[in-house]
């Protein structure tokens, strides 16, 4: 079915957008990119050319091969050029108003059997879905920034859409590269419901002055060998996007645990949004540091059973025994997302599997002496894999691969 598609539309050329764009025309898709005016446009084609000028650098692309791939991008101002292409992804801004807008024009100018996608992160795409008379023929595409590298793409279903619309674009994810899972409708998916909390206890370790910006990173760089901090990766990502995805999350299920920190909040409110304004936790004039000298914060230090960079993964590893133990999704699927979208060496299972339960539920309990976790009690599935669970219920092995 893939190989039939002539044409593949994205809507919305901002840094992911052209990137998405980029993916489908360096796969051998005729790829149409529209943006709302002119000046969106160029910024667009902007994107394009930067990002294919450096794989060319870098010898990542010969020049035949880069002339290739313009010669498959069209670039417009109008979405009426979309009328006859196979697949469309919306690329435009986390906005349901603006999104609405989209999918009003992309269902009246496509044909029925086209197949609409939503790149969104963190809005509901069953709401999207709500938005057209073609339900069963939409989805989420969530690819990752930036696009032409990560290598994760998950594929989000929901009540409405066809068997058949998921098994094409589950092909065409592979099509151009990426790695899917397939999950449903629910906030944060995968990867951003596990990775944006994990951020923000690190905001709130932070805060609290339990350590410094440079403790926190270098942390976990130690203990899971990830290439770079939460608060590093916080001005990547922006504070923004961040604080959007907690409240969505915050929003869809109403636990402690997704609810931001209020420094989190304030550097947004404060315009300190990462590396896009030049300020966040680095860059800049650097947050003011918090106060390490605290009764909590000494107490935390001299915590034997605490150990800083433990103190930030354990909770991940929790929130993604959960997530197994709802059947939202499977250990393998969680732990692609994880490498495959967030860079992580080893996914939260594979952790688990190396520092052990006992370890990470030692830690949770730990910080939940001090308050420094909303989570009362560890996941059920953590808890069946402590070996006093194993003897007594008669079985061994992973659980969360049972």
């Amino acid at each position: 079915m893939v190989q039939e598609f002539n044409k593949v539309g994205v809507v919305g050329l901002g840094t992911m957008g052209a990137g998405i764009a980029e993916v489908f025309a360096r796969a051998g898709f005729n790829v149409v990119g529209v943006e709302i005016d002119q000046a969106a446009l160029d910024r667009g084609r902007g994107h394009l050319d930067k990002s294919l000028t450096r794989a060319v650098d870098k010898g990542k692309l010969t020049a035949d091969e880069r002339a290739a791939i313009d010669a498959r991008l069209t670039l417009s101002t109008s979405r009426e050029e979309l009328a006859d292409a196979d697949f469309v992804v919306e690329a435009v801004p986390e906005r349901m108003d603006i999104k609405r807008d989209v999918f009003g024009d992309l269902d009246r100018i496509c044909a029925p059997g086209t197949i609409l996608a939503t790149n969104t992160s963190s809005l509901s795409v069953t709401e999207i879905a709500a938005l057209t008379d073609r339900p069963e023929r939409v989805v989420g595409l969530h690819f990752f920034n930036p696009a032409p590298v990560m290598k994760l793409a998950e594929v989000i279903t929901t009540v409405s859409t066809g068997d058949e619309t998921v098994d094409i674009v589950t092909e065409v994810a592979k099509r151009v590269g990426k790695t899917p899972i397939t999950v449903t409708d629910r906030a944060g998916f995968v990867a951003n419901a596990l990775l944006v909390p994990y951020i923000n206890d690190a905001v709130r370790l932070y805060e609290r002055g339990i350590a410094t910006r440079e403790e926190i990173d270098e942390s976990v760089k130690k203990a899971a060998g990830l290439p770079m901090g939460p608060l590093t990766l916080a001005d990547l990502v922006g504070l923004d996007v961040c604080l959007a995805v907690m409240d969505v999350l915050w929003a869809e299920f109403h636990d402690p645990r997704y609810s931001a920190a209020p420094l989190l909040r304030r550097m947004v409110a404060a315009g300190r949004l990462g590396r896009k304004t030049g300020q966040g936790f680095y860059g800049g004039k650097d947050a003011p540091e918090p106060q390490r000298t605290g009764r909590l914060a000494r107490m935390v230090r001299e915590e034997e059973t605490l150990d800083l960079g433990a103190m930030l993964l354990a909770p991940q590893i929790d929130d993604a025994m959960r997530m197994i133990g709802d059947g939202y999704a499977s250990a393998k699927d969680v732990d692609t997302a994880m490498r495959f979208g967030c860079g992580y060496p080893k996914g939260p299972t594979e952790l688990l599997e190396e520092f052990g339960a006992e370890s990470v539920i030692t830690t949770l309990v730990s910080m939940g002496e001090y308050s420094l976790t909303t989570i009362a009690v560890p996941a059920p599935l953590l808890m069946d894999r402590l070996p006093e669970a194993d003897e007594s219920e008669g079985h061994g092995g992973c659980a969360c691969h049972a």
